[in-house]
């Protein structure tokens, strides 16, 4: 028995006896649509062969759907249907020198198997047709491809009869979307049978251009008139759309407008297919385990869309017969950064992460100065799952009607306050266009009614009287990045920030605060003992690349590395805990940021100053430090000091 990575097994005799299993097993292409995977260095070419063995499964568990010839006939189909994704480089050559179109693999499948077959001339015809009719249902109703292109399951009638047609095809399709996924089939089965009963009936009339749109992409349900004219004229009525979704996902709608508009112009007669399967496998690669966008050659791309004639990428179509395969050609200089960006940001040191800012400034791939690079997308989820639970302990300060999120990252303040104040207006803010478009794509996908906007309270007070403005996790990032006539970590920044915001208040309207707290400044000294040896070099990178604490000169450090050991005053260690919690990941970005800048006496104290009442304001441990760094660090003495606080601050 051979065993394969997901658990799916077959019988080794057969591998000796099955051509069609020789070549799925035995293969190193890899065909695997990317969107089906969720590590990309673990591809290894054996997921066609799973997928197909899982389509065997689901048609043992279908019998008695079908006679014994019907089955006969399903498992001949789903056993070569994907065999133009295997064969061994030898025989993948082999095959297109005889112009297999192993790029469209329903069609290269059948004519694998009309080469490799014994079976009679009405089999033959059965099952090749059936091959190369193969998913066209499930990509109909995902809008790839024309729903007439199943029209030429008509002529099986000449074989079968209309009742045992449609059940091979019926449970056919139920093998090959169950494949994908099971729970697909019971969301898309109905659709199917209905859409396979209409066409062996000759009803095989379109979905509408703007519902096919909708169902090759939920989002072309916004797409001005141009691009909708790209799809019903230049688009639907000529081609099929393999991989459309796994290449797009990450492009804007004027985005994709321009890439469609460029592939159109680089098509020549006679094709039929566009498969964008190049771009989708080229724009992921692994981070911290897991597929993630290439945000790199996503920044490049996009310059080029804005700027083509920079030639640093170029959109380019490969034609094998009546098909193309779209792809980006990028200049051998931008392959070069791409791969060490990669590289640099894997590493976690801050000197690389520099780097690659200076890098793609130099380039203007930048999409502005707040621009992280990096993976954005992990950052923000990182955000919404660390503070969610403490998000809740302080909306309930909220009053009046309408309610600010200053720095809204991911999202999750946003999505707490329309759930408990349904009738509020809720308004996000952000300073990165990164987190804008995020934020704008999540509204559309999830339907909140809540809005978001660019804004910067350093820079001017909101735009119109609100009820509340709350600086969640935000107020030290304003600390640690905005650069003054003093550089940056200079309180003034804070208070400038926070002053605008009370003067955009109504009377009666709060500012509420959840961030870092700082120590009060006395003689206090902390020392930790690492567990691990990676500890002590986290430390010693943490001495020379914080920069925070200008206003403590003497911070007391002392480093032996002997014993494991290190002390600092309570600020440095405070600050150090916080970032080291974060990981070696995050950290060229945490050691760039002071966690705590005010102490809760100077909390109280600059809002006496304006004339607030104070609602609340106290600090306290997160109990999720200590729960994350006990494993890590012993502190002597074993006490950890204040993480955050909670400051509500009324207009009167």
């Amino acid at each position: 028995m051979i065993v394969l990575n997901n658990g799916s097994s077959f019988d080794e005799k057969l591998l000796l006896s099955e051509k069609w299993l020789q070549y799925l097993y035995y293969t190193e292409n890899k065909g695997v649509n990317i969107e089906r995977v969720e590590v990309v260095e673990e591809i290894s070419g054996k997921e066609t062969l799973s997928y197909v063995l899982k389509t065997l499964s689901i048609l043992e568990k279908s019998r008695g759907e079908l006679s014994p010839e019907e089955e006969g006939i399903v498992r001949k189909v789903l056993s070569w249907s994907e065999v133009a994704k295997g064969g061994s480089v030898k025989e993948r050559e082999s095959w297109r020198k005889k112009g297999y179109a192993l790029d469209i693999h329903n069609i290269g499948s059948a004519e694998i198997y009309l080469e490799e077959c014994e079976d009679n001339e009405e089999e033959k015809e059965i099952v090749s047709l059936l091959i190369r009719t193969h998913g066209l249902i499930g990509q109909a109703l995902r809008g790839e491809v024309r729903v007439d292109e199943n029209l030429p399951l008509r002529k099986l009638l000449k074989y079968l009869s209309y009742e045992s047609l449609e059940r091979i095809v019926s449970v056919l399709n139920k093998c090959i979307i169950g494949g994908v996924s099971e729970k697909l089939w019971e969301k898309v089965g109905e659709s199917a049978i209905r859409l396979i009963r209409r066409v062996l009936s000759g009803d095989a009339h379109e979905f509408a251009d703007r519902e096919r749109m909708i169902r090759l992409d939920g989002r072309l349900k916004d797409a001005d008139e141009e691009l909708a004219r790209i799809f019903s004229e230049k688009l639907f009525p000529k081609y099929e759309l393999w991989y459309f979704p796994a290449a797009f996902a990450a492009f804007s709608l004027p985005q994709i407008k321009w890439l469609l508009e460029k592939t159109v112009e680089l098509l020549g007669d006679g094709i039929s297919f566009i498969s964008f399967k190049p771009i989708a496998d080229g724009l992921y690669y692994d981070y911290e385990g897991r597929k993630q966008l290439n945000v790199y050659k996503e920044r490049i791309i996009e310059k080029y869309i804005r700027e083509p004639e920079l030639k640093n990428v170029e959109l380019v179509v490969e034609r094998n017969g009546r098909a193309v395969l779209a792809d980006f050609r990028f200049s051998p200089v931008c392959e070069k950064l791409i791969d060490f960006c990669v590289e640099a940001e894997r590493s976690g040191l801050l000197s690389f992460e520099k780097s690659i800012t200076v890098l793609y400034d130099m380039f203007g791939f930048r999409r502005d100065e707040f621009d992280r690079l990096g993976n954005e997308a992990k950052y923000l989820s990182t955000m919404n799952d660390s503070e969610e639970s403490t998000k809740n302990s302080i909306i309930d300060y909220v009053v009046g009607e309408s309610v600010v999120d200053v720095g809204s990252g991911g999202g999750v303040l946003l999505d707490l306050l329309e759930k408990q104040y349904p009738d509020k207006k809720v308004i996000g803010t952000d300073i990165s266009q990164n987190v804008i478009e995020a934020l704008d794509k999540k509204k559309k996908e999830e339907g909140h009614k809540w809005t978001v906007i660019r804004h910067n309270f350093y820079e001017a007070g909101f735009g119109e009287p609100v009820d509340n403005v709350i600086f969640s996790s935000i107020l030290h990032e304003i600390y640690s990045y905005t650069e003054t006539e003093n550089g940056r970590f200079d309180i003034a920044s804070v208070k400038k920030a926070l002053k605008n915001a009370y003067a955009s208040l109504k009377k009666g309207g709060r500012i509420i605060i959840r961030d870092g707290i700082k120590t009060r400044v006395d003689d206090s000294v902390i020392t930790l003992r690492f567990k691990d040896a990676e500890g002590m070099e986290f430390f010693k990178n943490f001495i020379n690349d914080f920069k925070g604490l200008r206003d403590i000169e003497d911070k007391k450090i002392s480093v032996d590395e002997k014993a494991g050991m290190v002390s600092a005053c309570t600020n440095f260690i405070r600050e150090f805990l916080f970032t080291y919690t974060w990981g070696k990941q995050s950290y060229a970005h945490e050691v760039q940021e002071q966690f705590g800048y005010f102490t809760i006496d100077e909390y109280r104290a600059f809002f006496g100053e304006l004339g607030a009442r104070l609602v609340r304001c106290d600090e306290f441990l997160e109990p999720g430090y200590p729960m994350n760094l006990s494993p890590k660090v012993e502190l002597i003495p074993d006490r950890y000091p204040a993480s955050n606080c909670i400051v509500v601050a009324e207009k009167v």
